[in-house]
């Protein structure tokens, strides 16, 4: 094979997207692609697309999934706005993508999949290839299935089994484009497909046609190197935000002492939690799939009264429906973890897409008087850090706790850095002790006003408690109406002073300024990258920056203060800035709300920031 010698440039962080029909591999090869880069030594983060559609139909747009990746020699928060290289494996996913597409941008296209029909199902009137319009971007219309074929035709396999290796192709193109090496691919698949020898070779074949393929095709005239990003010594791995939960909750239950109880059904996008920890029998997990998500939340607060780490996990439907046991979870002021990885809504309309959508009912969402405790992550990775903290904020509290990440968060990943349980925060539940001959099921500490956690069959430690209101101390039940207001307040309040125990609100930047941006949530790493934008414009902009939600921060109000403007923009129609204006009334909040079941990006919020400025 002879190779070009061709122009090599040095690239900080690049954006690359992967697009094609469902089936067609593109979240395989986006996830490969991420752990050889991640393998290299880059930062990164993912966003995998997936159609809203189930089983839409072939080459239309309703059918496109993505897979992109941000890579880069710095450190990585976003997975980025515009595409410096886009591989399309049909019209569809070229005509649904282009608009991701930096003016300049690669567009690596599968030219035998651009015909007459397949054009005309994308809704395009000509073919894009020939009419002139991508003019603007740097197209290899490349033969990309017959070439597949050809490449691996000494593989024992039927074409159609051939045909699906084209992915693996085109990730070989992308290989040489980043002077990538292909043995650590090589060694995926030897892991991924170990029982079946064909399809590792297979997949090699057409991994290395792709790759052959490039380095002799004269209209690649440019690589680029991304160097290593500097980091922190350390195990690393690539993790998604489901993964990272569910690591997360073991810790918990290892520091804590507490077996670990999952009482789950299976729901898009937070499924991959529940399969998770079925993994992890050896550490002590317990995991149930119930028939329903009322089932799944029962079996949970079960295992709680138990003396379990009790968890379940939903999306936004699952857990409207598990509202009246969390009502029951209060009102026995038992622990019990409830992560709620959001979709859009009104489901199931875009059960894969992403959003901010259910604060307001993780805050209210149930009858009666009855507040949890409610958190929420930022990034795949901290969604380890989170979840571990709603366990032990729980477990320490005796209250539920309900940790909201998001599907951009529980299907996108990131660099993790794996610490050692021991360095984790001590968990200390308040178990009764059966030498405590003055043990009631209601009687608190008067700091915390935290009741004790008496698991049955413990020796002395006989008691009651149920789903109707009790007595306070005694426990038994009461319908005294002096004794219902006395225990809703206590309830309350007792979630009210874990902001005596949670961190301080962080501010990133100035104290004081012109612009203060509030974010909670995944969107986080773009307005951070808006912010420092602004910053090295001279602009007197900060960013605060919330995971605690209820209750939220002390030092809230006291960092509002300082600030002439405050924006706090969300994917949804305003429910954070609703929040804030319900506890801190006397500011005036302004929103940037996108509800599109896209994340922000950076240059949006730019725009919108220099607008309030300019306002100003």
């Amino acid at each position: 094979m002879a190779t070009k010698k061709r122009t090599v440039v040095e690239k900080e962080d690049v954006v690359v997207k992967f697009v094609g029909d469902s089936g067609d591999g593109m979240q395989l090869i986006g996830s490969m692609f991420s752990d050889t880069a991640a393998l290299a030594g880059n930062d990164l983060a993912t966003f995998p697309d997936y159609p809203a559609e189930i089983r839409a139909p072939h080459n239309t747009v309703a059918g496109v999934s993505g897979f992109q990746v941000r890579f880069g020699s710095k450190k990585i928060f976003t997975s980025g706005d515009m595409c410096d290289l886009i591989v399309c494996m049909n019209p569809a996913s070229l005509k649904s993508n282009l608009k991701w597409a930096k003016k300049g941008a690669i567009l690596i296209v599968d030219k035998d999949t651009f015909d007459e029909k397949a054009i005309e199902k994308a809704g395009y009137k000509s073919d894009p290839l020939e009419d002139g319009s991508l003019k603007d971007y740097k197209v290899l219309a490349i033969p990309i299935t017959s070439l597949t074929k050809e490449g691996v035709k000494n593989v024992d396999v039927d074409n159609k089994t051939a045909d699906k290796s084209k992915n693996m192709f085109s990730l070989g193109v992308v290989y040489y484009i980043f002077n990538r090496k292909l043995d650590i691919t090589f060694h995926l698949f030897e892991v991924k497909f170990k029982k079946r020898p064909i399809i590792i070779e297979l997949n090699k074949a057409a991994l290395q046609a792709g790759y052959d393929f490039a380095a002799d095709f004269d209209e690649i005239d440019t690589t680029y190197e991304v160097p290593k990003a500097k980091m922190l010594k350390g195990k690393y791995r690539n993790i998604t935000g489901n993964t990272a939960t569910a690591w997360g909750l073991l810790a918990a239950s290892e520091r804590s002492g507490r077996q670990l109880f999952l009482g789950s059904y299976p729901i898009t996008p937070a499924t991959e939690i529940l399969m998770e920890l079925v993994k992890h029998k050896s550490l002590g997990a317990k995991v149930f799939q119930a028939e329903d998500e009322i089932a799944g939340i029962c079996s949970a607060i079960g295992a709680s009264f138990a003396g379990s780490m009790a968890v379940t996990t939903t999306s936004g439907p699952g857990l409207s429906l598990k509202s009246e046991a969390i009502g029951l979870a209060v009102m026995t002021e038992l622990p019990l973890v409830i992560v709620n990885v959001q979709r859009g809504g009104p489901s199931t309309g875009l059960p894969t897409k992403s959003e901010q959508s259910d604060l307001m009912q993780a805050l209210f969402g149930r009858n009666g008087e009855a507040p949890v405790i409610v958190i929420s992550a930022s990034t795949p990775a901290n969604c380890f850090y989170y979840a571990y903290e709603a366990a032990k904020l729980s477990l320490e509290h005796m209250t539920p706790a309900i940790l909201l990440t998001e599907g951009y968060l529980g299907f996108g990943s990131e660099l993790f850095r794996i610490p050692k349980t021991s360095d984790l925060p001590e968990i200390h539940p308040p178990l009764a002790n059966e030498n405590d001959k003055n043990y009631k099921p209601y009687l608190r500490d008067p700091e915390t006003l935290v009741r004790q956690w008496a698991v049955p069959g413990t020796e002395g430690l006989r008691h009651r408690i149920g789903g109707l209101e009790k007595e306070n101390i005694i426990g038994n039940i009461s319908t005294d109406p002096d004794n219902h207001q006395l225990m809703t307040d206590l309830r309350s309040e007792k979630v009210e002073r874990i902001a005596n125990v949670i961190p301080e609100q962080d501010v990133f930047g100035d104290k004081e300024g012109d612009l203060l941006v509030v974010s909670w949530g995944s969107t986080y790493g773009a307005i951070l990258d808006a912010v420092k934008e602004m910053q090295k414009q001279g602009k007197k902009v900060s960013h605060a920056h919330f995971h605690y939600i209820l209750p939220l921060p002390k030092n809230t109000a006291d960092i509002f203060k300082g600030f002439k403007n405050i924006i706090v923009p969300e994917l949804n129609a305003g429910q954070f800035v609703n929040w804030l204006r319900m506890r801190h009334p006397k500011f005036n909040y302004q929103q940037f709300n996108k509800v599109k079941g896209l994340p922000f990006i950076v240059s949006e919020l730019v725009e919108k920031f220099n607008q309030v400025l300019k306002e100003d």
